[in-house]
């Protein structure tokens, strides 16, 4: 499930540093909001997982789906090797201190009626219920950990499934669930013991269940080169943060000429030589209210580098004010 890095000694580092960073804050950042503070997460958190059998998801293109039939030998190592972007598993994401998890739910058509599970191309081989209830256990045994779901993509979603995954998601999480309204601080959380912040991107669903909170922005640069996602990111630091908690994705992004021009590499291959450069980045943002501050920063492949770290270090900012 996990990959290399989580048998490393900088995993286990991390773990003893990070599993319970946000009850370790300093008690003035206790007091600040979700949306002001600075919280790590995963870019397609359960990609870890895909399977390597799977069929092409519903919602690529008729022409790769097509492909994907006629050479299946050929177009399913190269898609799967393409939409990989994490190799820890969510336990272990959640022990380096990742806290905002990116989960995109779908129904594969033709599958079993009530099995949800994880897409990125393809689909995963864990189901939604089964990590939910991971993620679960694993706050259970931490606290004052809170987490944010980001509940997204919902491929082959019926209203009767949206109503089955919300169930599940009550069932699961119970009191655990922060009910909608204003942005709460650690310590309001830990007041009533919640521990989850789930935002669901669909509308009625939302307006129908106090436990959702509407969808998460997430600033996605769709860029290959560094340079060209950090100018995208500025740029929207320059139009201003949302209001709300909102997410500056750090992960590259191929495109088809990429692809074709480096078919021997992978999104992984691709991406860990750039990482010291986003990392620079990383280092220079500051979390708060303010216009150009960052709050949720999201990357790939966790755990290859001080990326959850350098992310939480940025409250430490918010503490010479």
């Amino acid at each position: 499930m996990g990959g290399r890095v989580s048998t490393s000694s900088s995993f286990q580092h991390l773990c003893r540093t990070n599993a319970d960073w946000m009850s370790q804050l300093r008690p003035q950042l206790w007091e600040v909001p979700l949306h002001h503070l600075s919280i790590p997460g995963s870019h397609d958190t359960m990609t870890y997982c895909l399977n390597k059998k799977s069929p092409i998801s519903q919602k690529e293109s008729q022409l790769l789906q097509l492909l994907s039939k006629v050479l299946p030998f050929i177009t399913r190592p190269l898609v799967f090797k393409w939409s990989v972007t994490q190799v820890l598993n969510i336990t272990e994401q959640l022990d380096v201190g990742v806290r905002y998890l990116d989960l995109r739910v779908a129904h594969m058509a033709g599958g079993s009626e009530k099995n949800l599970h994880f897409v990125h191309m393809v689909y995963t081989t864990a189901l939604v219920e089964d990590t939910l209830t991971e993620i679960s256990e694993w706050l259970k045994n931490h606290p004052q950990e809170v987490v944010i779901l980001a509940c997204r993509n919902f491929e082959g979603m019926t209203e009767d499934l949206h109503e089955y995954l919300v169930s599940c998601i009550k069932i699961i999480f119970g009191d655990m669930l922060c009910p909608r309204g204003e942005v709460p601080t650690l310590r309001q959380l830990w007041a009533c013991g919640h521990q989850v912040v789930v935002s669901y991107e669909d509308e009625g669903s939302v307006s129908r269940h106090r436990e959702l909170w509407p969808g998460i922005p997430y600033w996605w640069g769709n860029k290959v080169k560094t340079s060209d996602l950090i100018q995208y990111l500025e740029f929207k630091k320059s139009v201003g943060r949302p209001d709300q908690l909102f997410v500056a994705g750090i992960n590259l992004t191929e495109n088809l000429v990429y692809l074709l021009t480096h078919l021997s590499e992978s999104l992984q291959t691709m991406t860990l030589p750039r990482l010291p450069c986003l990392e620079a980045w990383v280092r220079e943002q500051c979390p708060g209210p303010g216009s150009r501050c960052t709050n949720i920063i999201a990357g790939d492949f966790i755990g290859a580098d001080d990326f959850v770290s350098n992310v939480i270090r940025l409250n430490d900012k918010l503490l010479r004010f």
